[in-house]
């Protein structure tokens, strides 16, 4: 475990010093996660590139390509991508890498892309940074992440709802279980989510 929890943080490492096409690829594929397989929301992204679409397409022909490799509500969510792609680059090929080193905190990051990137909530931009190295204190909470969490104590029930709230409130706690047990916050992530389905998977 330990061997594929440090392959994984090289990865993610490696990922964060893309640029241009390779790195939007990470946030259109936390774009379409939710409620979507992440194995499909990834093939759904490599096809998109294989038919060189995901920089250049418009929303309707993006919705068909995705929506075949199983990622549900193809229309918004092809729509988020497209807005994304002229909000973070407008000027140039290398302004989301530029953009996302700019800030001094993973907080920061998040912050800023929950507010300007439509579709992209607190637990797809936690994603996203784990997914490019940066996403040092900040927690990925989805259904598999808390249900491990009430095991382990850390919270007596999952939430009905996941308001900013609530979302950091749990954050905290499971930021307190980290330093508890010396486990560093994008590791616990990946060994909660590999309890609960057996595999490690972006």
């Amino acid at each position: 475990m330990r061997k594929q929890l440090n392959t994984h943080m090289l990865n993610f490492s490696k990922a964060g010093k893309k640029t241009g096409e390779a790195l939007f690829a990470e946030l259109a594929f936390c774009l379409f996660t939710p409620q979507s397989k992440a194995v499909s929301c990834w093939s759904a992204i490599e096809s998109l590139q294989q038919q060189k679409l995901l920089m250049k397409a418009g929303a309707d022909k993006i919705a068909p390509v995705i929506s075949a490799k199983g990622v549900r509500f193809k229309n918004n969510k092809a729509r988020y991508l497209v807005e994304a792609r002229e909000k973070v680059y407008s000027s140039n090929a290398t302004q989301l890498s530029r953009l996302m080193s700019s800030f001094k905190t993973p907080l920061e990051a998040r912050q800023w892309l929950v507010k300007n990137i439509k579709g992209l909530g607190l637990k797809e931009a936690s994603h996203f940074l784990r997914n490019i190295g940066r996403g040092d204190d900040i927690a990925i909470l989805d259904r598999h992440i808390l249900k491990n969490l009430v095991k382990l104590g850390v919270i007596k029930t999952v939430p009905a709802t996941l308001s900013k709230k609530v979302y950091f409130e749990i954050e905290e706690k499971m930021r307190a279980f980290s330093k508890q047990t010396k486990v560093p916050m994008n590791h616990l992530d990946l060994i909660l989510w590999f309890n609960e389905t057996g595999k490690i998977f972006k």
